[in-house]
């Protein structure tokens, strides 16, 4: 597929994908989807890269869904144009690597939907973060009603959501809703340390942390802990990433992944 609205380059095995449709603030729409959906699998594909970024083009990260396409649809297509969008951002927790969310500017309705699926955010002070589809007489249909609880708790999550308030990043970040805020001209450079920084650990136990977090946290607390003692034990042995790891670090050299 021929991308319209991405833009991707890979960097020193760090994937940057933004969305770029700035005149409508980056609103998303079914090519979009479509889109990103179709770079969630090549990224997947790829080997060499180990982290990927999404962020936004100009003044937004994304400002919601594009109303102009959703305002005819009934509500068969309403529900179906709820189930793509859950879709795509659920491929992102469905990655083995981490995907950060490098949050520009407004991160609204469908936009803080988008960087909730990623992995972890990280924001410009300038950022704007909000749920206001009740303003519309709509719910969030990209499963924020969900995420939102789950990574602040029910109290902000119903607070956002009922008043529809728009928050500011050092607000977002009191709430656990974004990991760290830097100033505007430093986001990319701050993202891309951090990126660089976990491409450096071992890969597989990157992958294995992503997957026993996720999915822990679906699992009753005794289930976690058996996932995590039986992934644990996969990187011991001859030829696994923990004994080269632990091997280099008695012999005080970096490890050869």
């Amino acid at each position: 597929m021929k991308y319209e609205i991405l833009k991707t380059e890979i960097i020193d095995g760090i994937a940057i994908v933004t969305i770029s449709r700035p005149q409508a603030l980056n609103a998303l729409n079914t090519r979009f989807f479509e889109e990103m959906d179709m770079m969630v699998q090549e990224i997947g594909l790829n080997p060499s890269v180990k982290v990927l970024i999404i962020t936004g083009e100009g003044k937004a990260f994304v400002a919601g869904a594009d109303i102009a396409e959703m305002v005819n649809k009934n509500q068969d297509e309403g529900e179906a144009f709820s189930r793509l969008g859950q879709h795509t951002f659920s491929s992102f927790g469905k990655l083995e690597i981490p995907v950060i969310a490098a949050i520009n500017g407004f991160a609204l309705g469908g936009g803080l939907e988008l960087a909730m699926g990623c992995d972890f955010r990280i924001a410009s002070n300038k950022a704007k973060f909000g749920q206001p589809e009740v303003n519309l007489g709509l719910i969030p249909g990209y499963a924020g009603t969900q995420r939102l609880s789950r990574l602040t708790n029910m109290g902000n999550a119903l607070y956002m959501l009922m008043t529809a308030d728009m928050f500011t990043a050092e607000e977002a970040l009191r709430m656990g809703l974004v990991q760290k805020v830097t100033e505007p001209e430093m986001l990319m450079d701050e993202v891309l340390k951090i990126a660089r920084n976990i491409a450096s650990k071992g890969p597989e136990a990157i992958k294995k942390v992503k997957k026993v977090v996720r999915h822990g946290c679906d699992l009753p607390f005794v289930e976690g802990e058996n996932l995590e003692a039986i992934e644990f034990g996969t990187l011991f042995g001859d030829g696994r990433e923990g004994k080269e790891g632990m091997t280099a670090f008695l012999e005080k050299r970096k490890p050869n992944w």
